[in-house]
């Protein structure tokens, strides 16, 4: 506890604060800071809620070096103020604090597919504005990514818990183990009674490395082995092909689970790994080993083919990467985690007419979250592919405006003035 107080006490208050500047949500860092040194936690919890509904989970999985971290301006002489720490007490204390109040309904209705980070945030904005929200999810718990693709040891999943029995007390109903896209349509919604439909399903599809070996026994992809890591056995030597913050975290939980050797194989430099820096330290801290320049081109029963990449820096500075096929050379192992991304599964861009989808699958919208079919709406992973939580939860803000908005014009409602303010600071942001 003295350390969140030394933090606190050590923030400058800044009139400009940089750290707000450098927040996709915009955290007000220095109001939030001086109340909890007032003995006004409950305010800062609060303001924290209403700015982020997620704030309890960006200030543990945030990658702050590139926020509020990183933006400090006691970066540039000493150490930069860890406000994500003082955020997680605050949050996590207002959580057990929490009080829905009455909220007057308004009367219109709201189903929200997909339980991530997007579609959490739009449930609870939506709920505290008198909305009747219905959640509806594939699986039998809420969280999408958080819950099934973070490891608990970074995200525990008692904080999911939480938010669930608030939602609950905020009147938000939730459908579990519900695939919407089959039995039940889009349309099927629409016709129930649902003013608005909103889509954020996430990214579930593993990338393929289209190589041979891929479908052997021992080989499994990074998304499906974080589901339920308990249930694989991988043996003493794993793997990991790909270097990013999936690769990292599948790298983790398999050092905690079978305690392997593991190592991470990548195709570039250390320079181009798509992990923030500060997962790619941790990683290796827990005894992950990096093979950067190699090339995975088969694998085999009990190991995987990788030929070396040379890397040349050309006269104008750019680089040329060169597979040395002639070198090519087996790296032994029991199993294989494949974690080179992952795109959208199309259950309900398959079957919902006139809801338009890029090549990738990804939903396309226009300004914040509108698709091509009416009463529509869309964000998070499966609209602009994997990104962060707190970078989900500012678009879907935006996009909890334009389905209020939408709602309201419906039935000829007149527009609050809170929220006629809030559609033209969503707007001058020129969001495509």
């Amino acid at each position: 506890m003295n350390e969140i107080i030394n933090e606190a006490n050590r923030c400058l208050k800044c009139k400009r604060p940089l750290c707000k500047e450098g927040c996709p949500v915009r955290t007000p860092v220095p109001e939030v800071m001086q109340l909890f040194l007032e003995g006004e936690i409950i305010k800062a919890g609060e303001m924290l809620f209403s700015n982020n509904p997620l704030s309890v989970v960006c200030s543990l999985i945030c990658p702050h070096e590139k926020n509020c971290l990183g933006h400090c301006v006691l970066n540039k002489k000493g150490t930069p103020i860890s406000f994500f720490s003082v955020e997680n007490y605050i949050s996590s204390f207002y959580l057990e604090k929490f009080d829905s109040k009455t909220i007057e309904k308004n009367g219109l209705n709201v189903g929200i597919i997909g339980t991530g980070p997007a579609g959490l945030t739009l449930a609870i904005i939506l709920a505290k504005r008198g909305f009747n929200i219905t959640l509806f999810d594939s699986r039998d718990k809420i969280g999408g990514v958080l819950r099934y693709g973070i490891p608990d040891f970074r995200l525990p999943k008692t904080i999911l818990d939480k938010l669930l029995e608030l939602m609950k007390s905020l009147g938000i109903v939730f459908r579990p183990n519900t695939l919407v896209g089959q039995t039940i349509t889009l349309d099927d919604m629409l016709n129930d009674g649902y003013d608005a439909i909103f889509i954020g399903t996430g990214v579930w599809k593993p990338n393929s490395l289209r190589i041979k070996g891929e479908s052997l026994g021992h080989v499994h992809y990074a998304i499906d082995y974080l589901k339920n890591p308990a249930v694989y056995d991988l043996g003493k030597e794993v793997l990991v092909i790909g270097a990013g913050n999936v690769a990292m975290d599948a790298a983790r939980t398999i050092l905690r689970q079978n305690h392997s050797n593991v190592n991470v194989i990548f195709f570039r430099g250390e320079d181009q790994v798509t992990a923030s820096n500060h997962e790619l330290q941790l990683a290796k801290v827990d005894g992950v080993k990096m093979r950067y320049f190699l090339n995975t081109v088969e694998i085999q029963k009990d190991g995987i083919i990788v030929e070396p990449v040379i890397e040349k820096v050309l006269e104008d500075g750019s680089k040329q990467y060169i597979n040395d096929s002639d070198n090519a050379y087996k790296i032994p192992c029991d199993n294989v985690i494949i974690a080179i991304g992952q795109g959208p599964l199309e259950n309900i861009t398959k079957t919902t007419k006139d809801l338009e989808a890029s090549k990738k699958g990804l939903i396309e919208t226009k300004g914040y979250g509108i698709t091509t079919k009416s009463g529509v709406f869309a964000a998070g992973d499966i609209v602009t592919g994997p990104k962060t939580v707190v970078e989900a939860v500012a678009y879907t803000k935006g996009v909890a405006v334009q389905i209020e908005k939408y709602c309201y014009e419906k039935y000829n409602m007149p527009l609050r003035e809170d929220l006629q303010k809030q559609i033209e600071y969503f707007e001058s942001l020129k969001i495509q």
